[in-house]
């Protein structure tokens, strides 16, 4: 009779959910650190913007128009009207983030039901739906947007709802190319045959899918939302002045580029710093998510 023991059987080891190796993947890339901490600084000045501007942004006077940078009391300079440009660049982070991340974001649960309906529905539906879609591929984005603003009038809204109805059809033709792959993937297929609802469907088993492709991308349309949103207030079809608004800033300070060139160019470098951080953090979560990396 034999005395052994039999072996324990080895611990088993606790996986990471998706989104936690994703959460790391973001943690160890520095390239998504040091845009995120950009934007989360830009955003905190733009939220806290009473208590972090040192002057008021609408205030101004004649005798202290153009001041370069570095002027005591004004160490970004003052612009046209003789007002503090570091003041008007922090009020102004709240209109061109408005401006750059809403229409994404409406666009985004827009065109994804759009898209998704579509590639789910397939058939005639789909043809008409996606052909439909196309027509706004005629155009391009630029023209697009300063048509619908200039039809609509200039304004706050109407330039929303100009960039909005730019952004739905690239969000809503992804979510359709991507619903069209899921769909036809086994497990879909089985639900479907055990008789599962078309609605259950698309709620257990395309959503958990697809709305992760279509998220990274419509991250990625925030920096061109932001760069078309400062044209068309530079165009004089957004913001109204006195607002400040980076897109508006850069056509009021036009006239002084000559004069003073530097502070001519802070709006201009606002813009490119949050769009291109914008850009580089949807790179990072795309790579994040790649499973397959």
């Amino acid at each position: 009779m034999s005395n052994a023991t039999p072996a324990l059987a080895a611990p088993i080891e606790k996986t990471d959910g998706y989104w936690t190796t994703v959460a790391r993947r973001l943690a160890r890339d520095p390239v998504a650190l040091v845009a995120g901490a950009v934007l989360l600084a830009i955003f905190l000045a733009a939220v806290f913007a009473p208590f972090v501007a040192p002057a008021d942004p609408y205030q101004g006077s004649m005798l202290r128009r153009l001041r370069p940078i570095g002027t005591e009391g004004y160490p970004l300079g003052a612009d046209e009207l003789g007002r503090d440009m570091l003041s008007r660049l922090i009020y102004g982070a709240r209109m061109s983030l408005l401006m750059g991340v809403t229409p994404v974001v409406i666009a985004f649960f827009v065109g994804s039901a759009i898209g998704i309906f579509a590639g789910y529905a397939g058939g005639i539906a789909n043809t008409l739906i996606m052909r439909t879609i196309d027509v706004f591929y005629a155009f391009p984005s630029v023209l697009l947007a300063v048509a619908l603003s200039g039809a609509l009038g200039a304004g706050l809204g109407n330039a929303l709802l100009s960039l909005t109805v730019v952004f739905v059809p690239p969000i809503a033709r992804i979510a359709e190319s991507v619903t069209t792959q899921i769909r036809a993937r086994d497990f879909v297929e089985a639900a479907r045959a055990s008789g599962a609802s078309a609605l259950t469907i698309v709620r257990v088993h395309i959503l958990g899918n697809v709305l992760g492709p279509i998220f990274v991308y419509a991250t990625s349309l925030i920096s061109v939302s932001m760069i078309l949103a400062s044209g068309l207030s530079f165009l004089g079809l957004g913001v109204r002045p006195p607002e400040p608004e980076w897109g508006l800033m850069l056509n009021t300070l036009r006239t002084a580029i000559y004069v003073q060139p530097w502070v001519a160019a802070l709006p201009g470098l606002m813009i490119f710093v949050t769009s291109i951080s914008f850009n580089l953090l949807s790179d990072s979560l795309r790579s994040a998510m790649d499973i397959k990396s």
